[in-house]
């Protein structure tokens, strides 16, 4: 058993059209870290081979179990097309570290000018305005903090990763999923029995603690100013950030100086934290996206509401204080 046998045992001949396209091929080369599985925090390490290409087509595989829906299951499949060699490293770069939507942009680009997706989607009489934007589907992706299938499968995938849940732990979870109308009576997945909902949400919020620990967001920001140091001496630009991780990082090492931060980037294994900005040394201080999920309990409600744990442990985790200086060893 693997994650994707979990979602579906059916995967359907369109999803194999896709991923065997060059612009789908190159999310094997952009990992869900955003770059820290290259550093030497333990936790990381654990994730090295959970790639934009697995995640993808979990989200893909997630909607057709869910809806066997072309047009939902193509645009899963395709939300995280303009991933960035790194990821959300390039949302830091842009300054956009809590919302960490900018990486976006390029998606309906890509899709638009790619001869072969625009094969597939012919084949099926689908256009690029079908699948460009996974927003239009809300079992695709919703607001936070209600469940979708790309918030589903990026907390199982991690949560696999991380060492917080087994797989069969996690098939428990998602078979106790289906789709009902949420109390705003739009369709979501919703979990059928609380336990599972409970347990699913702890998994999230462990998973949440990463996201936004000290150790990944020093990490994502030290990598930013790496990437934007490359690019004002012109050892990189930005279109190269589209190509694949394992690229960038050659064209890196050839550059002296970005060696040496490279190097040392891949050495960091302990986060050093101050109050106040030390005079020496570099320090970063760097919001937060708070990602959690509240999901939605059929003909009960939302897990914060019926578990007091729940609600408690969600607050904390919202209300933890980012305020504070770091650096790395």
């Amino acid at each position: 058993m693997n994650l994707l046998n979990i979602y579906s045992q059916d995967i359907p001949q369109f999803v194999e059209e896709i991923i065997n396209t060059t612009e789908f091929k190159r999310l094997k080369n952009v990992g869900m870290n955003c770059g820290c599985e290259y550093t030497s925090f333990p936790i990381f390490a654990k994730g090295k081979n959970y790639t934009r290409y697995d995640h993808s087509i979990g989200v893909a595989l997630i909607i057709w179990h869910f809806t066997k829906d072309i047009k939902q299951s193509i645009a899963g499949l395709l939300h995280d097309i303009s991933s960035p060699a790194f990821a959300h490293v390039i949302d830091f770069l842009n300054g956009d570290h809590e919302n960490q939507e900018s990486t976006e942009e390029k998606t309906e680009e890509i899709i638009e000018n790619s001869a072969e997706i625009q094969k597939i989607l012919k084949k099926y009489n689908l256009t690029t305005k079908d699948v460009y934007d996974y927003h239009m589907y809300p079992i695709a992706d919703n607001d936070s903090p209600l469940l979708s299938a790309d918030r589903l499968e990026y907390t199982i995938g991690n949560a696999f990763y991380y060492g917080f849940r087994s797989l069969e732990e996690l098939k428990e979870i998602y078979d106790d999923l289906s789709v009902s109308k949420n109390e705003l009576g739009e369709d979501e997945i919703s979990f059928n029995s609380l336990d599972k909902a409970v347990d699913f949400t702890h998994a999230a919020l462990l998973n949440s603690k990463v996201y936004a620990s000290d150790i990944d967001r020093f990490s994502m920001q030290y990598l930013a100013d790496l990437l934007k140091l490359a690019v004002d001496k012109k050892v990189i630009n930005i279109n190269d950030l589209y190509s694949i991780e394992s690229e960038v990082i050659i064209k890196l090492e050839k550059d002296s100086q970005l060696k040496a931060m490279w190097d040392e980037f891949r050495s960091f294994s302990q986060v050093l934290t101050n109050k106040t900005k030390p005079d020496k040394g570099y320090w970063v201080n760097i919001p937060a996206k708070r990602r959690y999920i509240n999901p939605y309990v059929i003909s009960q409600g939302r897990v914060a509401t019926l578990s007091s744990k729940c609600k408690k442990d969600i607050e904390e985790f919202l209300n933890v204080d980012f305020n504070i200086w770091l650096s790395g060893k």
